[in-house]
C-alpha cells in the first residue's frame, strides 16, 4: 500500500508539473481556451496502468490543485467537466480492446472539449457557444493524437512496471 502511495504522488506531481509547463508555453492556438493538454499524458498512462478509479482520483486532484494554483473556479469547473467526461469515454474504449492507446488518448481529447463546450453553455445560458464546436473538436483531435503518441511510447517503456503492486514485474 505504501508503494500505491508514492506511486499516487509522483504522477500528481507529474501532472502537476506538466500543467505549470503549460503555462509557460507562449503558443496561443488561435483560439480561446485550446492547450495541448500535457497534464493528460499522466492521465493517459495511469489509466493503462492501473484502474480507472486511481485514474479519476488522479485526474480530479490534479485539477482542483492545479485550478488553485494555477487557474480559478471558472476553470476548475470546465476541467472537471471536460476531465471526467474524457475519462468515462478513454475507459469504455480502453476496455472495448478496439483501440490503440492514441485512438482512446484522441477520443479523450474530444470528449474533454465536448464536455467543457457544454458547460460553457450552461454557464453563459446560451447555445451560440456551440459554433464553436468544429475547432474544438479538431484541436481534440490534434492534441490527443499528440498525447497518445506520446503515451504509447512511454507504455512500452515502462511495460515491466506494475503500478497496481508497487512493484516490477
Amino acid at each position: 500500500m505504501k508503494n500505491r502511495a508514492a506511486y499516487f504522488g509522483v504522477f500528481t506531481a507529474l501532472a502537476l508539473i506538466l500543467s505549470y509547463v503549460e503555462t509557460l508555453i507562449p503558443i496561443r492556438f488561435g483560439a480561446p481556451g485550446i492547450k495541448l493538454g500535457l497534464a493528460n499524458l499522466i492521465i493517459v498512462i495511469v489509466l493503462y496502468k492501473t484502474d480507472w478509479k486511481e485514474t479519476l482520483v488522479l485526474s480530479v486532484s490534479r485539477i482542483l490543485l492545479a485550478g488553485f494554483i494555477f487557474g480559478s473556479m471558472f476553470s476548475i469547473l470546465y476541467s472537471l467537466a471536460g476531465g471526467i467526461l474524457s475519462l468515462i469515454v478513454m475507459t469504455v474504449l480502453m476496455r472495448s480492446g478496439r483501440f490503440s492507446v492514441t485512438g482512446v488518448s484522441m477520443a479523450g481529447g474530444v470528449s474533454h472539449n465536448i464536455g467543457q463546450l457544454v458547460t460553457a453553455m450552461f454557464a453563459v445560458s446560451t447555445y451560440q457557444v456551440g459554433y464553436y464546436l468544429p475547432v474544438l473538436l479538431i484541436a481534440g483531435l490534434i492534441t490527443g493524437a499528440l498525447i497518445g503518441l506520446t503515451a504509447d511510447a512511454v507504455l512500452g517503456r515502462i511495460r515491466d512496471l506494475d503500478f497496481r503492486q508497487g512493484s516490477h514485474k
